[in-house]
């Protein structure tokens, strides 16, 4: 069937690359793009970063200015979300009660914060974290100060609100299920690494912990009770316990849903004519053979960019390696690969103590994935980590670890004969 009409749901990063890639590509049929929020698609990242901490304004949110979708013929509908799809008749149904037509359809519609089953998460001053409206609300209850904060969640997202609020002179006591926090993504020496970072700051942490109950008075939070019988102190509470695809629209329609939407390495689901693309996507990866969904905004931009070239017909494949960052308080981490393949623990190079060093994950004796952390942007060692691990070549630790060593003499093609 002819490309002649292409419609996207979804409003975030995946979704906006997708079209600008289309119009790069030199396709001029219609464009449709679904946004369930108020807002034209915007970055994520920032939000619990840059944005939070009052760094940059919302003018360094959008994905692209708001007049590039006028300007290039795109339909952008606002609020208006897609309640059901008919992959049969290939169309769309939406909230409004319009339907539309389309002979492709990407899927982009990211995911939600994971909600649990919590006594009193309904009082006021209890949030979860996941739209730019989310962010603007705790920046507000952040900023003068002098309140108690407790976070529930030692994730990513976990870490970087308990440094913000802890940045803003708030009093701030995280809960999470593991022994370490991170523990479960970079493993225990680098999650205390993370986690002796936020104590120098006074952050407290409760591990393991989880939290029974909020308690509150006149609708209010005033504390949350852990499963230790512990009570703390709250103003507020953020829970942030990760987030789950938004795959609802997809299961409905009979399309194939395992930890996301299921898609081959072009980004294509089980329906004819229906790709999907973003957080929510559980796309095959031609490196380890297996299938990853990615929560983070490199995998939405690439993403973004092989669904329009494969909408079009075109040979694209999500082959990157994946990637995402943080910044807490003066770190800076970079981290690229692929975790579910670690074996053993990280080698290091330089210092944990100073807070710059390098390291590196193995399988096999070749590296899997890397950080870096406050290293020197100018010796890229985000690109170096990333050959090291597209090469699958054998790499001994002592080299790794050896800053003698520059990493691009590992690589294959610099090793001397043997």
């Amino acid at each position: 069937m002819a490309v002649d009409n292409i419609v996207i749901v979804g409003g975030g990063l995946a979704g906006a690359t997708a079209a600008k890639t289309l119009r790069a590509e030199g396709y001029e049929g219609p464009v449709t793009l679904l946004a369930e929020e108020p807002h034209a698609p915007y970055l994520r990242p920032p939000l619990s970063k840059e944005y939070l901490l009052g760094k940059d304004g919302e003018e360094a949110l959008p994905v692209v200015p708001a007049a590039w979708y006028a300007e290039n013929d795109v339909e952008l509908l606002l609020g208006v979300p897609a309640t059901a799809l008919d992959t049969g008749a290939r169309t769309v149904h939406l909230a409004d009660g319009a339907r539309l037509r389309y002979s492709a359809l990407l899927l982009a519609t990211g995911a939600r914060p994971r909600a649990i089953a919590l006594p009193g998460s309904g009082l006021d001053g209890v949030m979860t974290f996941r739209t730019l409206e989310d962010s603007r609300r705790l920046r507000d209850a952040l900023a003068g100060g002098g309140r108690n904060v407790v976070m529930v969640g030692s994730g990513w997202i976990g870490m970087e609100l308990a440094a913000a609020a802890n940045s803003y002179g708030n009093t701030v006591t995280l809960l999470g299920l593991e022994q370490v926090p991170l523990a479960a993504a970079i493993g225990p020496e680098l999650g205390t690494f993370f986690r002796s970072l936020h104590e120098s700051r006074g952050v407290r942490f409760r591990l393991p912990a989880s939290a029974a109950a909020i308690t509150g008075d006149a609708g209010r939070v005033t504390g949350v009770r852990t499963d230790a019988g512990e009570v703390l102190a709250a103003d507020l509470v953020v829970i942030a316990v990760g987030v789950v695809p938004e795959t609802s629209l997809a299961a409905a329609a009979g399309i194939e849903v395992d930890n996301g939407i299921r898609t081959d390495a072009s980004l294509r689901t089980s329906a004819a004519g229906v790709f999907a693309a973003g957080d929510v996507a559980n796309s095959l990866h031609p490196f380890t053979g297996g299938h990853h969904r990615s929560e983070h905004w490199s995998n939405a931009l690439n993403g973004g960019k092989v669904a329009g070239r494969t909408m079009l017909g075109r040979e694209a494949v999500l082959d990157t390696i994946p990637y995402f960052y943080t910044d807490q308080y003066d770190v800076s981490m970079e981290y690229s690969g692929f975790p579910t393949l670690v074996e053993g623990p990280p080698v290091v190079r330089g210092s944990l103590d100073d807070r710059e060093f390098l390291a590196f994950w193995q399988r096999g004796g070749r590296v899997v994935a890397g950080m870096n952390v406050n290293w020197p942007r100018s010796a890229k060692p985000q690109k170096a980590i990333k050959a090291l691990i597209t090469a699958r070549a054998p790499v001994s630790p002592e080299s790794l670890s050896d800053p003698e060593v520059p990493l691009e003499q590992l690589l294959p093609e610099r090793q001397p004969e043997r």
